[in-house]
């Protein structure tokens, strides 16, 4: 099999596996906060073999300004993933999925004002777009009581956080390969993570045999091995396939939520949510013109 088809078919494995993490934090059932920290723990677990035989491999000292970028990211994504998780346990897998997609257009307004980087008309388009998709979702779910409108909210932010991630990262690749960065940054922040819970008084024990195998799952294949299928990819296949193909998170998320937890969307949501994944959808494109 050539590196190509290879690529093509970790992306497909790794968008359709974190497809499901928004569902096995709702299946789990424990404290959305507890269940990433699991997550991210069962994955730095299973990433310091690899870890430590690339550093042996490399024979080089790992820069201390990678490091420090790799921490403060670590920081920035356990405040998204902390946000984003409660507010799946507020009200449902899809809608704080959805809205925290948004953050490709957090990248790239923070691009413009941190990195100097200009954007195109049709990045601007999208920011519209986008925005206008999320808000029929927020007009039509203000006085919902059903938690819906309170998991936008926490979606919304978590998205906020995630690009700032994102930012910190493109600079720590500069000084860290993949497989470091990746490494670092899960490690700080299951460390944070572990801090908010505390912070929160939540318990780390006494949940059932079922939680605990859904913890292990998440850590596993979803945050070491997916991710791992989808950097690989990164490096042979081009953003403008990659981006748009990772976008199918949300989409996929709400179909497995609606046969697994019996989670339905009104058809208000749906239409807004698809307005909201073509203005990602539009700015991705905008984004690889620039890079053009």
């Amino acid at each position: 099999m050539n590196t190509i088809k290879k690529s093509y078919i970790f992306l497909i494995i790794g968008a359709l596996l974190i497809s499901f993490a928004p569902v096995l934090i709702k299946y789990a059932g424990a404290p959305g906060i507890v269940t990433v920290f699991y997550r991210l723990l069962f994955g730095t677990l299973t990433l310091i073999i690899p870890f430590f035989i690339s550093r042996i491999k490399s024979k080089t000292k790992i820069s201390r300004k990678g490091m420090l970028f790799a921490t403060i990211a670590g920081l920035f994504l356990s405040i998204d993933m902390a946000l984003w998780s409660t507010g799946i346990m507020k009200s449902n897998a899809a809608m704080p999925t959805l809205v925290g997609n948004l953050s490709p257009l957090w990248v790239g307004i923070g691009a413009v004002f941190i990195f100097k980087e200009r954007q195109s008309i049709k990045f601007w388009l999208g920011l519209f777009i986008a925005f206008t998709g999320v808000s029929f979702l927020v007009i039509q779910e203000f006085y919902s009581v059903n938690g819906i409108f309170s998991g936008l909210m926490y979606g919304l932010f978590s998205g906020m956080f995630y690009a700032a991630f994102m930012l910190l990262a493109q600079k720590g690749r500069e000084h860290l390969d993949t497989l470091s960065f990746l490494f670092l940054s899960t490690l700080s922040t299951t460390i944070f993570l572990g801090v908010f819970a505390l912070a929160e008084g939540l318990e780390f024990s006494g949940y059932s045999n079922n939680v605990w195998t859904v913890f292990i799952i998440m850590g596993v294949f979803i945050q070491a091995g997916a991710w791992y299928f989808i950097n690989y990819s990164q490096g042979y296949l081009p953003a403008s396939l990659v981006a748009p193909t990772l976008l199918a998170q949300p989409v996929l998320a709400g179909v497995i939520a609606y046969f697994i937890l019996g989670e339905e969307l009104t058809l208000w949501q749906i239409c807004g949510g698809l307005v909201v994944v073509v203005g990602i959808y539009t700015v991705h494109f905008a984004k690889q013109e620039i890079r053009k």
